[in-house]
């Protein structure tokens, strides 16, 4: 059937950026917005709901308030409503718990009625200036199209295993879907290996080695030359800024690659208090000389598995400083191996209107359009090679929501702090820029 709505705003996907777009856009009454997600209900990585885990960002990288500190869909309100603020600040911690987290969006959800869920788009077509956006709500399977100006494109990332990883084998798990196999690890599991160098894979090694069997053994293996923490100094916290996603988009594709490729440390280590945690926990395991059957690799590149057998699965290793090669054996692996951007197969009908770079990426604007015409296609959540990895950061979201919808209104209905920033990312200001010769 058709809607004969004409919606202003389409967006897909329903995950904490997008829902931060809803929330925003939904005090705006010139702004009709519908929102659709394929899952039934709003549920942030389940697979590592791990009690005690926070999220890495402080309270105030909700929904809302880096936007509008007095928006009735932040989590300070989510807090008074719910009977909690005062706990909270008894509490006194920026870094809320993930599962309060989790609540507070599913809260937000709920007064939102234009967030739809058990709803996947299948198709978007373009014509007469308006895409038609298919959808078939996954319980009932009806059909619908609906017809809008713009669409916003929200669908995540998807855990990523290395194409050299079998995918079919159930002793092969991803951190994302960690808890939903937990029991089974701590009870069948004899020997465990843990790939990464990143928080979830902490998180996960941390989370066995408090609750595993005596006689399990424990391995945890990473490429980097260590288990870095994740630099969270003020002067570094800057390059989260609306001055810096200014200088890294005006810098050359060359350019920005390099600058990527420094920025491990920045954004995909680990939380300092948490690589203390482990440390302090294998320590009080050592006191009683006692093997705790453990093993902890730095600088191991992973380089082939063999699972031919039932028993075990084989492991082949590179000690990357030493260029030794050696293997362990494992009965389940757990990668650590994060996420990627997967372009969505409902964009096939509306290539032409994308922007593309050489490489086939999305060639994205400064406002996150990437259709030709720079203001009907948004993306969120993809644009790390022209934005920096501020795009996947929840303390930025409210500042790129808030561009975007500035942009479609094309005027400011957000307040945008431009120069927040101590440091000077661009000097050309400083710059003695040549004469021209006469």
């Amino acid at each position: 059937m058709n809607n004969e709505t004409i919606y202003n705003v389409i967006g897909i996907g329903i995950g904490p950026f997008n829902l931060g777009l809803a929330a925003l856009s939904d005090p705006i009454t010139e702004l009709k917005t519908i929102f659709f997600d394929q899952r039934d209900g709003f549920d942030w990585h389940p697979g590592l709901m791990i009690d005690h885990v926070t999220l890495q960002t402080p309270f105030l990288c909700d929904c809302v308030s880096m936007a509008d500190p007095t928006h009735p869909l932040s989590l300070l309100n989510y807090l008074k409503e719910t009977g909690r603020l005062y706990k909270f600040f008894i509490r006194e911690n920026f870094f809320v718990p993930r599962k309060e987290y989790n609540r507070y969006c599913q809260w937000v959800v709920e007064q939102l009625p234009q967030c739809r869920f058990s709803t996947q788009v299948v198709d978007i077509e373009y014509q007469d200036g308006l895409y038609s956006v298919t959808t078939v709500h996954t319980r009932t399977k009806e059909t619908t199209v609906f017809k809008t100006e713009r669409l916003i494109l929200g669908t995540g990332t998807q855990p990523h295993i290395p194409s050299f990883i079998p995918k079919d084998d159930a002793r092969i798990i991803h951190t994302s879907s960690y808890l939903y196999r937990k029991e089974e690890l701590l009870s069948k599991g004899r020997k465990i290996a843990i790939i990464g160098s990143g928080q979830s894979a902490a998180e996960v090694f941390y989370d066995l080695l408090q609750n595993r069997n005596e006689s399990t053994e424990l391995g945890w293996y990473s490429r980097p030359d260590r288990f870095f923490p994740m630099e969270y100094s003020k002067l570094t916290l800057e390059l989260t800024s609306p001055d810096y996603v200014e200088y890294f988009y005006n810098r050359t594709e060359t350019s920005r690659k390099a600058i990527l490729s420094k920025q491990q440390s920045q954004f995909k280590g680990i939380n300092y208090d948490l690589i203390n945690e482990i440390y302090d926990f294998i320590y009080d395991l050592n006191i009683d000389n006692v093997d705790p059957l453990l093993k902890i690799i730095p600088n191991s590149q992973l380089d082939r598995i063999d699972n031919s057998s039932q028993d075990f699965i084989h492991l082949e290793f590179t000690q990357v400083e030493q260029e030794v090669p050696y293997e362990q054996e494992a009965d389940y692996l757990i990668l650590g191996t994060g996420y990627r951007y997967h372009e969505p197969q409902f964009l096939k009908n509306i290539q032409s209107r994308i922007k593309r770079d050489p490489n086939g990426l999305f060639d994205v604007n400064r406002n996150y359009s990437i259709d030709h015409n720079g203001g009907e296609i948004y993306v969120l959540h993809a644009e790390v090679h022209t934005h920096s990895y501020i795009s996947t950061d929840l303390g930025m979201a409210s500042y790129r929501n808030s561009y975007i919808i500035n942009d479609i209104l094309g005027r400011e209905y957000y307040n945008i702090e431009k120069k927040i920033a101590f440091q000077d990312f661009d000097v050309e200001k400083y710059a003695d820029l040549p004469t021209a010769k006469t």
